[in-house]
C-alpha cells in the first residue's frame, strides 16, 4: 500500500488523461454516424471495456469520415 501511495502523484494524471480520452471517444461513438469498421455498439463497447487501447483504437481505426 506504501508503493501506491509513494506513486499516487504519477498515477492521478495518468488516471485524469484516460477518462478523458475514454470519454471523449464515447461522446464520438455516439454523435458520429459513419465508422470504417463496425458499428455503434461495437465500438461504444471497446471503449469502455478496453481501458487505453480501446479509445486509441476507436480514433485510428474505426472514426469514419466526417461528412
Amino acid at each position: 500500500m506504501d508503493v501506491l501511495m509513494d506513486n499516487l502523484p504519477l498515477f492521478i494524471p495518468l488516471i485524469i488523461a484516460e477518462v478523458l480520452l475514454a470519454v471523449t471517444a464515447l461522446i464520438h461513438v455516439l454523435r458520429h454516424p459513419h465508422y470504417r469498421f463496425g458499428n455503434k455498439i461495437m465500438w461504444a463497447l471497446i471503449v469502455l471495456f478496453i481501458q487505453v487501447i480501446g479509445p486509441i483504437a476507436y480514433f485510428v481505426l474505426g472514426r469514419g469520415e466526417e461528412k
